[in-house]
């Protein structure tokens, strides 16, 4: 009998505004639509995804910096996404600004994220941890969690850009902590096909760091902004658009 291993991916890029909190919310309705048991991590002070689940950050009783502090476990502040069966999320709030500070007092500070979802892990069959749009101590502690990174790119210039210095910190990170971390691809959000560079800045993706572009491109659309607002993903918003189709083939190639 084969023994499931839980999939740990971070989803990062350090500049903001390239949909990460998006791709992690949509990917994680979409994988639990597939039965999958997910947890979804907000490692992000701004609590943007634990938001968009539908829960007022400025209400919780606890979050990710409790569990950071040592206050309490990860077990204890999960808290299942309503109306979607098979979907958790670890909450973030403001307070978890104050825990990266924690964090650099901390021996081996770098594992701490590992060290605390370890126990739970075997409830789940997919992790995916939304990233801070910085490479401080917390998108640190992401990547060495997990066994992989998506990294989603907003096709243009200044976001290209970025993926040199992400990709700097892997290589980081694969010295100093956790040597087997993998690059499992690039996912191109708000995507224009109408337009040239869009498709260049993939194209030089491809060729100049040699990263895989998962398929299909996520086009943009005025539902993943109306999306939010609800407390609801795309794939809940707007089932059948074509934003929500590419999410939902994109989680398939992940659980393939």
């Amino acid at each position: 009998m084969l023994t499931r291993v839980t999939e740990v991916l971070a989803v990062a890029n350090q500049k903001g505004g390239v949909a990460k909190t998006t791709t992690v919310h949509s990917l994680g309705v979409a994988l639990a639509e597939l039965g999958r048991r997910t947890l979804v991590v907000d490692l992000d002070p701004q609590a943007c995804l634990t938001f968009s689940l539908g829960f007022d950050p400025d209400r919780l009783d606890q979050s990710l910096h409790d569990v950071f502090v040592r206050r309490t476990k990860v077990a204890d502040v999960c808290l299942p996404v309503p109306d979607i069966d098979g979907l958790t999320l670890l909450p973030a709030t403001i307070d978890l600004a104050g825990a990266e500070v924690h964090l650099l007092t901390r021996t081996g500070r770098e594992h701490v994220l590992a060290r605390a979802l370890e126990p739970v892990l075997d409830q789940y069959d997919m992790v995916l941890i939304d990233c801070p749009p910085s490479l401080g101590v917390l998108t640190i502690n992401g990547l060495t969690a997990a066994g992989s990174v998506l990294i989603p790119l907003q096709c243009e210039a200044l976001s290209n850009r970025g993926v040199g210095q992400l990709l700097d910190t892997i290589e980081d990170v694969r010295a100093f902590a956790h040597a087997d971390l993998a690059i499992r691809g690039v996912i191109a959000t708000m995507y224009d096909e109408r337009t040239r560079h869009g498709r260049a800045v993939l194209d030089e993706v491809e060729t100049r760091y040699g990263l895989t572009v998962l398929q299909p491109p996520v086009r943009k659309s005025v539902r993943f902004a109306e999306a939010p607002a609800a407390g609801k993903s795309i794939l809940q918003h707007a089932p059948s658009s074509p934003g929500a189709e590419a999410y939902r083939s994109l989680a398939r190639q992940l659980v393939s």
